[in-house]
């Protein structure tokens, strides 16, 4: 079985996604900590995917209050990590963060297995090429309508594959395999998430973005069509915010400026709020005790299984 999966389903989708604004489609963003709006008001949904995340909440929302707690309890115990029996911001921001990158290790966890042929606990360069594009190797591509395409995929993936095998050794251990697949988690694969987007969108192969090429990768004119108006706000943010040089290109630092923003951490956010919010003695740091007196908060139970916290409300009267 020959697998055309990461960079080659990418590629498809770059394909086809033309009609999705380039400042949508070709921005990295991490993903949300949870889908709904963070109001303590409304209920703790937030707060409650953003703890476990999302998989892991819906699971807590089955269980009992007495079950939610129980499982809670354990659940800070591991969160303090030193032991000293309090959760500091450090040690809730970590985990956080942990949580939040289940996804990713879910995604890596399910191709591991069609990749490590010999079980190895380790993937080589030559075991996913020949996983990848075995059969198309074997006839140099003959069978594939768009040769040159498949071809450049190749190189591509040999390329990003080696920047992700930091030890350069030719086999990528379970990390350096997720720094493969997923380049925008790691810092050390910026750079070639910037390279990847200017040879997707640079046409002229110059190394360069121009104006033109630029709204040619989100916009292709149907014969006599009127511009649509998002397309002349585009160049307007091309020229006004996406080129800081104003030399009509975008560079690669123009590049890496635009796709891979400085963003907000909300773990970090998540981690103070929460903090914040059940800390009694405001000594910036919470016991195991100040968690559970306040649990509707970091899990959910079928009390609150419908967003209405009916245990606070029991407490009230």
């Amino acid at each position: 079985m020959v697998l055309l999966k990461p960079l080659a389903s990418l590629w498809i989708l770059a394909a086809v996604a033309f009609a999705v604004p380039a400042q949508e489609k070709r921005i990295h963003h991490h993903a949300d900590l949870s889908d709904h709006v963070h109001d303590d008001a409304h209920g703790f949904q937030y707060d409650h995917e953003a703890f476990l995340g999302k998989e892991e909440a819906k699971t807590f929302d089955q269980l009992t209050p007495e079950e939610s707690k129980d499982r809670l309890g354990k659940i800070v115990d591991r969160i303090d990590t030193d032991k000293d029996g309090y959760i500091s911001h450090a040690e809730l921001h970590y985990w956080i963060k942990h949580r939040q990158r289940r996804y990713i290790e879910e995604n890596v966890n399910k191709h591991w297995k069609d990749y490590d042929k010999n079980q190895d606990g380790k993937i080589g360069w030559e075991e996913y090429k020949n996983t990848t594009y075995g059969y198309y190797l074997d006839e140099e591509f003959d069978d594939v309508e768009d040769k040159a395409t498949y071809k450049s995929m190749l190189t591509r993936d040999e390329r990003r594959f080696k920047i992700a095998d930091r030890d350069g050794d030719g086999i990528a251990t379970r990390e350096e395999f997720t720094a493969f697949l997923h380049p925008e988690e790691f810092d050390y694969m910026k750079d070639v998430i910037v390279q990847e987007t200017v040879e997707d969108i640079d046409k002229n192969g110059d190394g360069k973005i121009n104006l033109e090429e630029y709204i040619g990768d989100m916009y292709t004119p149907e014969n006599g069509e009127h511009e649509p108006d998002w397309v002349q706000t585009e160049r307007k943010h091309f020229s006004e915010f996406r080129d800081t040089n104003k030399n009509g290109y975008l560079d690669a630092d123009e590049v890496a400026q635009w796709i891979l923003p400085g963003e907000v951490d909300h773990a970090d956010n998540e981690a103070k709020h929460l903090i914040h919010e059940t800390d009694t003695d405001k000594d910036e740091k919470i016991t195991k005790e100040e968690i559970l007196a306040n649990w509707n908060m970091f899990v959910g139970s079928q009390a609150t299984n419908y967003g209405e916290d009916l245990t606070k409300r029991h407490d009230e009267l």
